[in-house]
């Protein structure tokens, strides 16, 4: 079975996390914690870097720092990962839904001023599977309605817009370092952003709020969201290699692009001018002609040893927000599409020329 992605750890990890654990800095002190915030902010284009344990902690203290209103609305795509519209609520606030670009993937942001009302205070592009949110109209919106811009990037590490990396486009920027992620620590995540309070302010959400005069004193609610010495060792060792992992990327998804264009039936990535989509995932998306689903797809594709992954179902069509009286009645036709007809070919670091012909020889049959 081809897989859909893996981990690439090299000896400078390696040797990382065996100094971690030689000096006994193994929890959430140690210098790796530092050094891995300074790295990834610096790489991003701001100051401040707030380390966690996952992405999902990261939205969540994002949110969280910002001290929105109860109530308060937070602009988001529908066809993102659940932890988004968690984080919105973790925080007391009300997430609004909006389509995405049927060639990009990522949130239209022509669809969000409609969406804009007297309670909205934030909004939330999400950079899908490695391509940039079109931020400029997004950021002229946001400063004209005077919103906070929360980006996630978990997919996207390294993309461009207009020459400046994501996440540091925004208020705060968000990423997730799971093990399939381009930058990985195993599981991890952080908050980059250019305002000093702020990140000091995530420092405390994600360390119980501890008071800064008396430890075990505690006047507001905070999480255990702290990532470990051990994690941030393998993640100074990922940030140092980042470049050769996304020029591992975009040559994956060229010889996909190559050897798949001319595939009747089936829509491609595409990259926008004057933005770098990384290629996280090389997605693709069955055109309406073409006689069966995603799912139907997945299954024939692993029938002949090719593992895929499904786009995400949109949060409009998750029971679990109809169970709280959320998004009941929404139509998003884009996102339900993609929904139905888009996954995702094995693009995993790893990944040798071999098994791209392989999985191409084998959509090319089916498709």
């Amino acid at each position: 079975m081809i897989p859909v992605c893996e981990p690439l750890l090299d000896d400078q990890a390696r040797a990382n996390v065996a100094e971690a654990v030689a000096t006994g800095w193994i929890s959430s002190d140690g210098r790796f914690i530092a050094a891995f915030e300074r790295n990834w902010a610096a790489y991003c284009g701001v100051e401040h870097g707030v380390a966690v344990c996952n992405g999902t902690a990261a939205l969540a203290v994002a949110l969280r720092a910002l001290r929105l209103e109860p109530g308060s609305e937070v602009v988001l795509p529908s066809l993102t990962i659940i932890s988004c519209v968690l984080a919105v609520l973790d925080a007391g606030c009300v997430p609004v839904l909006v389509d995405c670009e049927p060639d990009t993937w990522c949130m239209d942001v022509a669809r969000v001023a409609a969406r804009i009302g007297p309670r909205t205070r934030a909004v939330m592009p999400v950079h899908l599977f490695g391509h940039p949110v079109d931020m400029a109209p997004l950021s002229a919106l946001a400063e004209r309605h005077g919103l906070a811009i929360v980006e996630d990037a978990a997919q996207a590490h390294g993309a461009e817009y207009q020459g400046r990396r994501v996440g540091g486009l925004g208020t705060l920027g968000c990423f997730s370092f799971y093990a399939n992620k381009i930058v990985t620590t195993g599981e991890g995540g952080m908050v980059v952003t250019a305002d000093p309070v702020l990140a000091e302010r995530m420092r405390d959400l994600r360390n119980l709020c501890f008071r800064r005069d008396r430890r075990f004193l505690h006047t507001e609610i905070g999480h255990n969201y702290r990532m470990t010495n051990l994690q941030a060792a393998i993640g100074v060792a990922q940030v140092d290699r980042i470049e050769d992992h996304l020029a591992r990327k975009r040559r994956i998804a060229a010889l996909y692009t190559e050897r798949l264009r001319d595939v009747a039936g089936l829509a491609l990535p595409v990259e926008r001018p004057n933005t770098r989509n990384v290629h996280w995932m090389y997605a693709v998306v069955l055109d309406d002609g073409v006689p069966f689903d995603a799912a139907a797809f997945a299954a024939l594709l692993r029938e002949r040893g090719v593992d895929s992954r499904p786009f995400f179902l949109g949060m409009h069509e998750q029971p679990v927000f109809h169970d709280r009286g959320l998004f009941v009645g929404e139509r998003h036709p884009v996102t339900e599409r993609l929904a139905r007809r888009g996954l995702y070919l094995p693009s995993g670091l790893g990944l040798t020329e071999a098994q791209i012909d392989t999985v191409c020889a084998v959509v090319r049959e089916i498709v």
